[in-house]
C-alpha cells in the first residue's frame, strides 16, 4: 500500500479541510451532497466548492449518515431515489440529529413524487427540485434556504 488511508463507505473527500489561515473571518457553509450517481454527486460538490461552500460527498444514504455524524451539515442536498436508504428517509434521519439542517431533495423519476407527498403529509418540509437542476437555480435555492436560517430575530428593547 502507498500509505493512503481508504474507507470502505466514507469517501476520502468527506471531511472538510481547514484553510491554513484558519478562516476565522469567513464562514463557509457545510453542504452534504448525496447521489448514487457518482458523476452527479461529484459535479455538484465541485460547483459548491467553487462557490465558497465546504462540500462533502456521499454516494449512498448509509455513507451520508456516517459523514453527518462526523461533520454536521448545514445543508443536505440529496437525490430522492437511491438504493438502500432513499433521500427522504435520509433527510428525516439527518434532521433528527441535526435539526437546523436545511434540506433540498432532487428527483428525476415520477415515483419520487409519491414519496415526497407522503413526507409532506407526515409533516416534513423539504424543498424539492427536478433533475436536471441548472447550477444557477440550485445555488439560488441554496442561498435562499441558508438565508432563512440567518434571519435575525426582532430586537426586544
Amino acid at each position: 500500500m502507498n500509505g493512503t488511508m481508504h474507507f470502505a463507505t466514507v469517501p476520502v473527500k468527506a471531511v472538510p479541510k481547514k484553510k491554513a489561515n484558519g478562516g476565522a473571518d469567513q464562514h463557509h457553509p457545510v453542504v452534504l451532497v448525496v447521489d448514487d450517481e457518482r458523476v452527479i454527486a461529484d459535479t455538484l460538490s465541485v460547483i459548491f466548492e467553487k462557490n465558497g461552500f465546504i462540500a462533502m460527498t456521499a454516494y449512498d444514504g448509509t455513507s451520508a449518515l456516517e459523514i453527518a455524524a462526523l461533520v454536521p451539515p448545514e445543508l443536505l442536498i440529496s437525490d430522492v431515489i437511491m438504493p438502500g436508504i432513499n433521500g427522504i428517509d435520509l433527510a428525516i434521519a439527518i434532521r433528527g440529529s441535526v435539526p437546523d439542517c436545511e434540506v433540498i431533495l432532487f428527483f428525476g423519476q415520477p415515483s419520487a413524487l409519491d414519496l415526497l407527498e407522503s413526507a409532506q403529509l407526515a409533516g416534513h418540509d423539504f424543498l424539492a427540485l427536478t433533475k436536471p437542476a441548472h447550477p444557477t437555480e440550485l445555488l439560488a435555492r441554496v442561498s435562499e434556504r441558508l438565508a432563512l436560517r440567518k434571519e435575525v430575530p426582532p430586537r426586544v428593547d
